[in-house]
């Protein structure tokens, strides 16, 4: 009975093609700057986005949300950068290999040691491999350095994947009036001599080859980005939304996640501590628990409570409701009691409002004894009660 070898799937041979990719770049950079010195960007955001999705314009409002000082790494500008061209003059092809080693390489400097913004990685089967294995590779750094001097320099990693997303008609419309702004854009500069020059693409100009580029991203670039979706922080942004809701949309993807962020000793040491979500959920219960409690325990002290809010406090609120806030003195002895206290400020909750009280205390001279010089002294209570509320809006101008 003959044999009948069948070939190893492609995605098989992809990985085994990444794995080797990988260790050869590793290595090299171990050889090169030492495993102390592979300081690679803590937070990662990997941005890509279809043909006119707006990640030129919105890249920079990414940076400002997250602080990130350093300027984009963009892939594009790496394959025109020195090195690369010196890789071509020689007849090599700049594949997934040499894109890597020229990434890693970018990425290790100290401008990027805290966070950077990628974009245009990863684009094949075998770079998100390759961007896995880096991920792993860190992780295991931090922890080999973790009881050493070095440790603070091998943190948590976080990779984000950010994808700006169009749809085809969306694309391709916004390529071709890119396109136009452009020519009038150049047409200017060469006629006044003021300005720089912007790149004039082909696929700015021609409806078909515009609809090329949208699908070769649709086909390679999104699928890649998407395959990374259970493995990192993964953020989908409707870019065909008005700018200022597509920045929005951004902001509040990239709220901050303590638990996925922080170094997990960190974590560890802050976890007992409730997050203020988890708090707010039962917050309206317990409060209404609370003040049904005082109905059934001290009906008669809650009375004289609202009685006080209803007859000294909502007044000087009324009057003063422009502003958001008002602050009342008392000395009503009703206030030592701590339970009406806390009934005077839940009472406010309830009805929408936020209030806080101090308490301060003052020696008031009762008594002077002109013989012994001996000065008696009474202790005068007074609470401080501000309330805070949404402020009357007034149209001006």
């Amino acid at each position: 009975m003959t044999e009948i070898k069948t070939e190893p799937p492609l995605a098989d041979l992809e990985i085994k093609d990444a794995q080797l990719i990988f260790n050869r770049v590793w290595r090299e950079l171990e050889s090169e700057v030492g495993c102390e010195n592979l300081r690679f960007p803590k937070e990662l955001i990997l941005l890509g986005g279809a043909p006119g999705s707006g990640k030129g314009t919105n890249t920079d409002f990414i940076r400002e949300v997250r602080g990130i000082a350093a300027e984009p790494i963009v892939i594009s500008q790496l394959l025109d950068s020195p090195e690369a061209q010196k890789l071509k003059a020689q007849g090599s092809m700049v594949g997934d290999e040499e894109v890597l080693r020229l990434l890693l390489c970018e990425m290790l400097k100290p401008e990027f040691r805290e966070s950077a913004v990628l974009d245009g990685f990863p684009r094949t089967t075998v770079q998100v491999e390759c961007l896995k294995m880096l991920f792993d590779s860190m992780v295991r750094l931090r922890k080999e350095f973790s009881e050493t001097p070095h440790a603070q320099h091998f943190r948590q990693p976080v990779f984000h994947i950010m994808v700006l997303f169009v749809d085809e008609v969306e694309s391709i419309a916004r390529q071709l009036k890119r396109g136009q702004e452009t020519l009038v854009h150049n047409a200017e500069v060469r006629q006044s001599g003021v300005g720089e020059l912007w790149e004039e693409r082909a696929t700015d100009f021609d409806p078909d080859l515009a609809r090329g580029r949208y699908r070769t991203f649709k086909e390679k670039t999104y699928d890649a980005l998407v395959s990374l979706k259970q493995i990192f922080h993964y953020h989908f942004i409707n870019a065909q939304a008005p700018i200022k809701v597509v920045q929005q949309n951004i902001v509040r993807e990239l709220e901050y996640q303590s638990s996925l962020e922080l170094d997990p000793r960190t974590y560890d040491a802050l976890r007992h501590i409730p997050l203020a979500d988890e708090i707010v959920v039962g917050a309206r219960q317990d409060l209404v628990n609370r003040l049904d409690g005082y109905i059934h325990e001290r009906p008669a002290l809650l009375e004289k409570v609202v009685d006080f809010i209803q007859v000294k406090m909502m007044p000087t609120i009324k009057r003063y409701a422009v502003t958001g806030r008002v602050t009342i003195n008392t000395e009503d002895a009703m206030f030592e009691d701590p339970v009406a206290l806390a009934m005077l400020i839940d009472v406010h909750s309830e009805r929408g409002f936020q209030a806080t009280v101090d308490i301060h205390r003052q020696e008031i001279p009762e008594k002077f004894d002109l013989q012994t010089g001996l000065i008696t002294t009474r202790q005068k209570r007074v609470y401080r009660i501000t309330v805070f509320f949404a402020g009357s809006k007034i149209r001006r101008g």
